[in-house]
This record gives C-alpha cells, sequence and structure tokens, in this order.
C-alpha cells in the first residue's frame, strides 16, 4: 500500500483522525524525521502525539476532530485549482529528487519543467495572469 501511495502521480492527503502506525512509516519515516528520530520511534514502539509528530516534521498540519476532513477538503481544493500537469510533473519532481544527489534533482525539476511548457494549461495559465483573472486548466 505504501509503494501505491508512493508512485501515485497524483497528490495524495490522509485526513487522520485517531492513532496511525504501520509498516508504511518504516522507510520512510527516516527521510521524514531523520535516522535518530526514526531509530527512536521504531525502536522504543512509544506513541507519540500529533504535536510531536508535527513538531519532528513527520505531519504537515494538526487540526481538531471535526476540522480534520475539512481541512483535508481544503487543501485538496487548492491543489485542484492548479494545472493538473504541472502538480503532477512538481510531485514527481520532489519525490524523485529526493533520491538524486542535488545536481541530479535540479537536473530532473528542469526535464519536468519542459514537460509543462508545450501544454494548452501553461499557456492557459500565462493567458490568465495576464488577463488578471481564475485560470481554466484542462490537464492538456
Amino acid at each position: 500500500m505504501a509503494r501505491a501511495i508512493l508512485s501515485c502521480p497524483l497528490p495524495v492527503i490522509a485526513a487522520v483522525n485517531g492513532a496511525a502506525y504501520g509498516g508504511g512509516c518504516v522507510q520512510t519515516l527516516g527521510r521524514a524525521v531523520g535516522e535518530r528520530r526514526a531509530k527512536e520511534i521504531i525502536l522504543t514502539g512509544r506513541p507519540f502525539s500529533a504535536a510531536e509528530g508535527r513538531q519532528w516534521g513527520m505531519i504537515s498540519q494538526v487540526f481538531s476532530a471535526p476540522d480534520v476532513v475539512p481541512q483535508a477538503l481544503a487543501t485538496a481544493e487548492v491543489i485542484a485549482r492548479n494545472a493538473p500537469i504541472s502538480v503532477r510533473q512538481a510531485k514527481q519532481a520532489i519525490s524523485r529528487g529526493l533520491n538524486m544527489s542535488l545536481w541530479d534533482g535540479m537536473a530532473l525539476e528542469i526535464e519536468a519543467y519542459h514537460r509543462t511548457v508545450p501544454t494548452e494549461d501553461r499557456r492557459e495559465g500565462i493567458a490568465s495572469f495576464n488577463e488578471k483573472r481564475p485560470p481554466r486548466f484542462k490537464g492538456k
């Protein structure tokens, strides 16, 4: 499951209201919180709070229970207003780039940008900016 989420070309937002444990964190945890903290978490099995997870960089946002899903949906709506091709390219450049040298990651980012250059969405983004109106992206 963790591999499917990581390889998904679309953004994945988790709205977790309660405990979250599991093997999906083993390999990603060290990258999120650093080797030492990951070893402490995994080797002790000690539960930690959402606030601690946010402080460590494992969790990006913490909300009260009633706000978890609405806030996740609000984030998804903001992302969905962006050009779909650009969102996919940015996600890929970030995810794959973290597993490369800085130099190679920057080259990958340039390649991702070049994939957006010939798209209708790029032209629409420029036109909407110049015309001071919301863009109407089509994913083309």
